[in-house]
């Protein structure tokens, strides 16, 4: 009886394991983009399939539903506020630029008409741009609980102060100014990049990855890795990771060079990142702070020995 038991212990790992691979199997081959819904359920179905169900209920629901939310929210923002703005962006970085866009000088510096390595780089981070933010709070959930709060009311006070920002304040991204002849013409890199990798229809992708095309301030995909760092440097301190900084500052950059946002739509990104950063902590650990201690395990009562026992010998 005991080997039966154990040979069935041993096999129920084994038997998760096949059910997450053929999990992840099915999805990758059936989305190419995972939207966040589809991102939930498939969460849902790994952390059921390790036995993490209760502890992922508690704290990755909220998270990814922050995203869910968010995702349907920032797709009506533009059927609300239809008043696109195209001018106030490119006139500051024209300024910005001594008369001429930094994209503009950014594309004569790095663009020659052909892909090249830094291309894939700069696209690959930008494509990263929900994935980063659910390993982070993957990390902060198992490895740093002190600051997972924190990390989620900062990310969800980010996240809606760019909603309401969508909404009041449309804007259009310098790729899109360019198409309307609004600023001077500029390349679109992506394109080229979406064609070297094998991609047919740019437009179809484009429209799942960002459902609001007028969602340029701020720029989010410029706000989440600045948010990252944050909390890499409170987990870590500054010293261990201070390279870790080239992540937001390398999304900064390539942003701009890729024609997807304005140094306006970045500048605004850093500023509401550092409130909504101040804001959540701050919220989290007073929230922490109201919660009632928990209560020591009373001390044992010792054992009256009586008078006229006997006492062992050393």
């Amino acid at each position: 009886m005991r080997s039966r038991s154990q040979g069935a212990g041993m096999g129920r790992p084994v038997i998760r394991y096949v059910l997450i691979l053929l999990i992840l199997t099915l999805a990758v081959s059936h989305y190419t983009v995972w939207p966040p819904d589809t991102m939930l359920m498939l969460v849902l179905l790994v952390c059921a399939g390790l036995g993490q169900f209760r502890a992922f209920t508690r704290h990755l629901v909220p998270f990814i539903a922050l995203f869910a939310l968010y995702s349907v929210a920032s797709g009506v923002a533009d059927d609300i506020n239809p008043n696109v703005h195209y001018l106030p962006m490119a006139r500051f970085d024209e300024w910005l630029g001594a008369g001429r866009l930094p994209t503009h000088h950014l594309q004569d510096l790095l663009w020659d008409g052909h892909v090249q390595w830094y291309d894939y780089y700069f696209y690959v981070l930008y494509t990263a741009h929900f994935v980063a933010p659910v390993a982070l709070a993957l990390f902060l959930w198992k490895r740093r609980g002190r600051l997972y709060w924190g990390y989620l009311t900062s990310l969800a006070l980010l996240s809606f102060a760019a909603f309401l920002t969508y909404v009041l304040f449309p804007a259009a991204p310098p790729w899109m100014s360019s198409q309307y002849g609004y600023i001077e013409p500029l390349h679109r890199v992506s394109y080229d990049i979406w064609t070297a990798v094998g991609i047919d229809s740019p437009d179809t992708l484009y429209s799942k990855l960002s459902p609001n095309l007028v969602a340029a301030v701020p720029s989010l995909h410029s706000a989440f890795p600045l948010l990252i760092f944050f909390f890499l440097v409170r987990s870590f301190g500054l010293r261990r990771v201070w390279w870790a900084g080239l992540y937001p500052a390398s999304m900064w950059l390539g942003v701009v060079y890729l024609g997807e946002h304005y140094v306006f739509d970045v500048l605004c990104a850093i500023v509401y990142t550092c409130l909504a950063y101040v804001a959540g902590t701050r919220l989290a650990s007073r929230w922490r702070e109201r919660l009632p201690s928990p209560t020591p395990p009373p001390e044992p009562v010792p054992t009256p020995v009586p008078a006229d026992a006997a006492v062992p010998h050393p």
